[in-house]
C-alpha cells in the first residue's frame, strides 16, 4: 500500500517519515501448491466476512514475534517479490504473515479477517488500516500496533513494511499523514479477543477484573489500565509520572476524584474502583474529573480539560463546539467551511494542529488532537 508522496527536501523527509508503498493484490502464498500455478493478484473489492472458525488461532505474542522476524531480517520492500515464508514483501503481505493467514491479502480485504474496534481499545497485534478506494494500490497503508509509547496514548510502536525495509519505530497515532482515515481492527482469531465497535470501547471486551486487583499491595496490568483511563478523564494532575502496575496513593486519589465527579459519597467514593466505576471508565461515560462529562452528556460551561476521548473521530459533544469557537476566537479557524459544531471533524483537527504548531510543537505533540496543555493554552 502507499502512503502520501514524500517531500523532496531531505531535511523535511527526516521530520516526516512517510512510506511510498504500492501493494499487490490478493493471491496464494508464493510457492503454495494449487491448480494452474501462481494465481494472478486480484485487486477487485472483496466483500463478506471470514468466519472465525475458518481462521488459524494465534496469540498477540505470536503476532508480534512474527512481526519482529521481518524487522530482524531487514526484509526489503517489494510488491512483486516474496520472502522465504511465501508472503509478499509489501505492507499488506506483512500483515498477512504476522496474522498467519493462508494467503497474501491486500488493504481492500484485510478487514474481512478482523473486527473493527475503537482506537482506545488497541492492543499489541491489532492493526491500523487506511484503504483508499480511489487509488488503492498507491494510496493505502497498514501498520501493526505494538503498544503505546507512553501513558498519553498519543503515539505508539508501529511495525510496518515500507521502503526500504521492514521497520519498527515510534509513530504518532494513527500515522504521519491521513491520520483520521486509519481504522483500528483486531484479528478475529486472536486468543482472548473481544470485539468492539467504532463508537467507543466495549465494556464486554474489558470486564471488571475484581476488587482484589486494586488497592494497597496490588501490582498488575489492571492498575496500569485504570491509571491510563483516569488520566484520559482528567486525572493526570494526580500522577507525578505515568501510571504503572503498582497501586499507589495517586491511583486512589484519582479514582476518588472520578467517583466524586459522579456525585457519589461515602463508601461509593472511597478511591477503590468497583464495577460501576470501572464500567464508566472503560465505556467513556459519566462525568470526568473537573466537572466535564464523557459520552453520556456534557456541560458547556465547564473549563477543565474534558479528556482526550472527547476529541476523536465519531465524537459529538459540547466540548468539540467549545473548542472550535475558542480556536476561531484565537485566530485558528481557517479550516472551517461552516460551524464550528459539536461533531469532531477533520477541520477541527487541522485547526488544533495549526494552534499546536504555533506553540513551536512538532511531531506527536502537534497531531491535531488536544491534550491538557493544548486546552490550557487555548483557554488561558
Amino acid at each position: 500500500a502507499a502512503g502520501p508522496t514524500e517531500p523532496a527536501d531531505a531535511s523535511v523527509r527526516g521530520a516526516f517519515p512517510q512510506p511510498d508503498t504500492p501493494q499487490g493484490g490478493r493471491e496464494p502464498l508464493h510457492g503454495a501448491p494449487g491448480p494452474g500455478g501462481q494465481a494472478v493478484p486480484s485487486l477487485n473489492p472483496t466483500t463478506g466476512q471470514i468466519s472465525t472458525g475458518a481462521l488459524r488461532t494465534t496469540s498477540r505474542a505470536d503476532i508480534i514475534n512474527r512481526a519482529k522476524l521481518w524487522v530482524a531480517a531487514q526484509v526489503p520492500y517489494s510488491m512483486e517479490k516474496y520472502w522465504s515464508d511465501g508472503y509478499r514483501q509489501d505492507c499488506s503481505g506483512y500483515i498477512s504473515m504476522a496474522w498467519n493467514l493462508r494467503s497474501n491479502e491486500w488493504t481492500g480485504s484485510l478487514d474481512r479477517f478482523a473486527d473493527r474496534i475503537d482506537r482506545t481499545e488497541l492492543q499489541p497485534g491489532d492493526i491500523l488500516l487506511f484503504h483508499n478506494p480511489a487509488n488503492p494500490t498507491r494510496g493505502s497503508h497498514v501498520t501493526i500496533f505494538g503498544g503505546w509509547s507512553d501513558y498519553t496514548h498519543t503515539s505508539y510502536v508501529a511495525y510496518e513494511q515500507t521502503r526500504p525495509r521492514t521497520r519498527k519505530q515510534q509513530t504518532p497515532l494513527a500515522y504521519w499523514a491521513n491520520s483520521d482515515r486509519y481504522v483500528a481492527y483486531r484479528y478475529k482469531a486472536v486468543a482472548g479477543a473481544g470485539s468492539g465497535s467504532a463508537g467507543g470501547p466495549a465494556a464486554a471486551a474489558t470486564p471488571y477484573p475484581g476488587a482484589a486487583m486494586f488497592g494497597p499491595g496490588a501490582d498488575n496490568a489492571h492498575v496500569t489500565r485504570l491509571g491510563r483511563l483516569l488520566v484520559d478523564r482528567g486525572g493526570k494532575k494526580y500522577y507525578s509520572r505515568g501510571p504503572g502496575p503498582k497501586w499507589g496513593e495517586a491511583d486512589r486519589r484519582a479514582t476518588q476524584a472520578f467517583q466524586l465527579a459522579q456525585g457519589w459519597k461515602g463508601r461509593e467514593a472511597d478511591g477503590l474502583p468497583g464495577p460501576d466505576t470501572w464500567e464508566l471508565l472503560v465505556t467513556g461515560k459519566g462525568r470526568s474529573i473537573g466537572g466535564s462529562s464523557g459520552s453520556s452528556g456534557s456541560s458547556a460551561n465547564a473549563t477543565a480539560f474534558p479528556g482526550r476521548g472527547s476529541f476523536r473521530p465519531g465524537q459529538s459533544n459540547a466540548y468539540v463546539e467549545k473548542l472550535g469557537k475558542q480556536l476561531v476566537k484565537r485566530g485558528f479557524g481557517k479550516h472551517y467551511l461552516s460551524g464550528p459544531g459539536p461533531r469532531w471533524t477533520e477541520a477541527d483537527r487541522r485547526n488544533v494542529e495549526a494552534f499546536q504548531r504555533a506553540q513551536g510543537w512538532r511531531g506527536a505533540a502537534a497531531d491535531g488532537y488536544p491534550g491538557p496543555e493544548t486546552w490550557r493554552r487555548l483557554f488561558r
